[in-house]
């Protein structure tokens, strides 16, 4: 694909070509303004390529709806976006993910602690933006809603940068031993 912004002088990405297996961890690396984010936003349409096809299980991701095609894609960002409401409700948005999913996400995004500290536990109050956590526990809370849905493709789009080594690692790990084959981006 290659993909340009609108009034931008040149295209941010030229005639980038790569495959991702089911269950692979891509690592999408370079400096700012690379082009890093770019590409993984391809993928769940937030952008669409100027030039060329992005695929997803072998079908032009513009075939599909785009509910349909992000709901098989989860999504957590460097700056977290933590909704007004409980823990439940931000690891499931529309209300359709069972407490089991919440919790798995929770606890594979390493924010059980999180959960726990709070007085009403999955049914704690977040303000807006998340103000009552800290900048890890955003981030883990974000990791968990993309969890939570048991994507086939996750995206952590540099959503570990407030995250310790140990806790970094330990989610690693968790993704890569889930329960179900996912495909995971890295951004970093």
């Amino acid at each position: 694909v290659t993909f340009a912004y609108p009034d931008a002088g040149a295209p941010s990405l030229t005639d980038v070509t790569f495959t991702a297996r089911r269950g692979e961890t891509i690592g999408v690396i370079g400096g700012t303004g690379s082009g890093k984010s770019t590409i993984v936003n391809l993928l769940p349409r937030l952008y669409d390529a100027s030039e060329g096809t992005v695929f997803l299980d072998g079908k032009d991701v513009k075939s599909y709806s785009l509910k349909e095609l992000r709901k098989k894609i989860g999504i957590a960002l460097q700056r977290p976006a933590v909704f007004k409401g409980t823990i439940r409700s931000n690891g499931s948005p529309l209300g359709d993910l069972s407490d089991e999913n919440i919790n798995a996400g929770i606890e594979k995004a390493q924010a059980a602690d999180v959960v726990k500290a709070k007085e009403s536990g999955i049914d704690s109050v977040l303000e807006q933006n998340g103000r009552n956590l800290s900048g890890g526990q955003r981030q883990r809370i974000s990791v968990a809603r993309a969890l939570a849905k048991r994507p086939e493709v996750l995206i952590l789009d540099d959503s570990s940068s407030a995250l310790d080594y140990i806790t970094d690692l330990k989610l690693r790990r968790a993704i890569k031993n889930s329960d179900y084959p996912v495909t995971t981006f890295i951004v970093s």
